[in-house]
């Protein structure tokens, strides 16, 4: 009579028919919660009395489904963190066993299994082999999972940073590859502030396109406090938790990363970037934001000294006011798309005596303060130019002739007041208003005839000739 098959299961084939089963599922996922999801799900069909927990690092973002603790450093867990940090299982023989099984790859331990019984009696050894198969299993899955997610999370930051190196490459201005940066970090690692600053003369500058903490008393604190860690460790600087900063900082920001910004093996300046909650950022994303600056560094400095040159051309060296051809140009640009604006043209009143009384030495100082004082009178908008010698020229877009005259008379008030040695000044002002034709040859032939008028009147006044003389 030939042999049949028994058709019930015993357990142990049962048992090993789901490991066989929960090997291929691993085999198919690179999803991590998925092999953590599969572990518990097996468990409870093989031993469905039994209560289970994953005790995982830190680093792993657990589903809420799952039943996952973080693998806590203390001497509650003693045996826990024998079987982490050993790589083998441990039993707590208490009135209820207690088994912890290591989820071990071939590069790692990635946590432990937790096996508590409901029984008094100790779990046999049948059930230990299977619960120490089933971990290795999952270990190993675990770590191709972790693997490959790596691996996409490689591919994605060298994405990122060759995206970014051929924005550089094609960008001109300073101030656009700033916005960008801010906006491509910010989208990246969920930041709340990001500053760019640069070093000139060793003082910091914050450059256009940072977040406005960084103008703000707290973020220029914080600034100086980073500053003072870089260049005493020359190293960049990850908090998970702010501490030892401004408090100002503290109160506002949860995590920092700062990293410096390298040219010529010289710091010339920081990236900062803010979380607004502790451990917002993670150590990857700090070493992503080290590669990120690192190739950003040499396409910032190059631009810094493209504008650092462009300024030059058009700036007047001893005054650092700006040169008569900018001012041309820009008051042309003006005529085109403003509705009027007022022109003062200025002349420093028996400025030949200054140099031969102090010398030309002196006569260059007394220019730089004249320019000083214009300079400090006007909005971003506005533009003082050096003219020609002792001449000097102001341009006021969009400002009426009246409301122009008497910034003419308050720089002329000023600069008597609080020049050393003291000297007076001439002004001639003309106006041009869209609903005339009128062209910049004449705005400063207006000008220059108030200019003379009011050195034959006397000199140290204010003269206006306006488009409608």
């Amino acid at each position: 009579m030939p042999n049949r098959t028994n058709p019930i299961e015993t357990l142990e084939e049962i048992k090993y028919r789901e490991l066989f089963r929960v090997t291929e599922k691993f085999h198919s996922s690179m999803d991590i919660n998925s092999v953590l999801a599969e572990i518990i799900q097996t468990l409870k069909r093989v031993f469905p009395t039994y209560d289970y927990f994953l005790l995982l690092s830190n680093d792993h973002d657990a589903c809420e489904d799952l039943p996952i603790k973080n693998l806590e450093y203390n001497s509650e867990n003693a045996s826990a963190i024998a079987s982490y940090v050993n790589a083998a299982v441990e039993l707590e023989e208490t009135e209820y066993p207690i088994m912890y099984a290591p989820l071990k790859g071939k590069q790692g331990v990635y946590g432990v299994l937790q096996v508590k019984s409901h029984l008094t009696y100790p779990l046999e050894n049948r059930q230990i082999d299977f619960i120490r198969l089933l971990a290795n299993t999952a270990g190993n899955a675990l770590e191709n999972a972790k693997l490959y997610q790596q691996s996409q999370k490689l591919v994605e930051d060298l994405r990122l940073i060759d995206e970014i190196s051929q924005k550089l490459n094609s960008t001109s201005s300073l101030s656009e590859t700033i916005t960008y940066l801010q906006h491509q970090i910010r989208q990246s690692f969920q930041a709340s502030a990001i500053g760019f600053i640069i070093l000139e003369e060793d003082e910091p500058r914050v450059l256009e396109g940072s977040s406005n903490y960084f103008e703000q008393e707290p973020g220029k604190e914080l600034i100086q406090a980073v500053l003072q860690r870089i260049e005493s460790s020359n190293e960049a600087i990850f908090m998970g938790e702010i501490k030892q900063m401004p408090e100002s900082v503290q109160l506002q920001y949860g995590s920092l990363m700062a990293v410096p910004m390298i040219h010529s093996n010289a710091v010339n300046g920081i990236a900062i970037v803010l979380g607004g909650e502790p451990y917002s950022f993670s150590f990857e994303k700090f070493k992503l934001l080290q590669s990120l600056i690192q190739r950003s560094s040499l396409a910032v400095a190059n631009l810094m000294l493209r504008e650092k040159l462009e300024k030059m051309v058009i700036t007047d060296q001893l005054t650092q006011l700006y040169a008569r051809n900018y001012l041309n140009d820009m008051i042309e640009k003006s005529m085109q798309t403003d509705r009027g604006g007022t022109f003062i043209l200025i002349d420093l009143d028996d400025f030949k005596d200054i140099n031969d009384t102090y010398g030309h030495q002196i006569g260059d100082l007394v220019l730089i303060q004249v320019a000083n004082l214009i300079k400090n009178s006007l909005r971003p908008t506005d533009i003082g130019a050096r003219w020609g010698g002792e001449e000097l020229a102001v341009y006021l877009p969009g400002v009426p002739i009246e409301k122009g005259t008497y910034i003419a008379q308050r720089l002329l008030n000023h600069v008597s007041q609080h020049t050393k040695p003291a000297v007076t000044m001439s002004c001639g002002v003309s106006n041009w208003d869209s609903s005339k034709v009128d062209e910049v040859t004449l705005l400063f032939s207006r000008a220059d005839t108030a200019l003379y008028e009011a050195k034959n009147a006397g000199k140290n006044q204010v003269v206006v000739k306006n488009i409608l003389f």
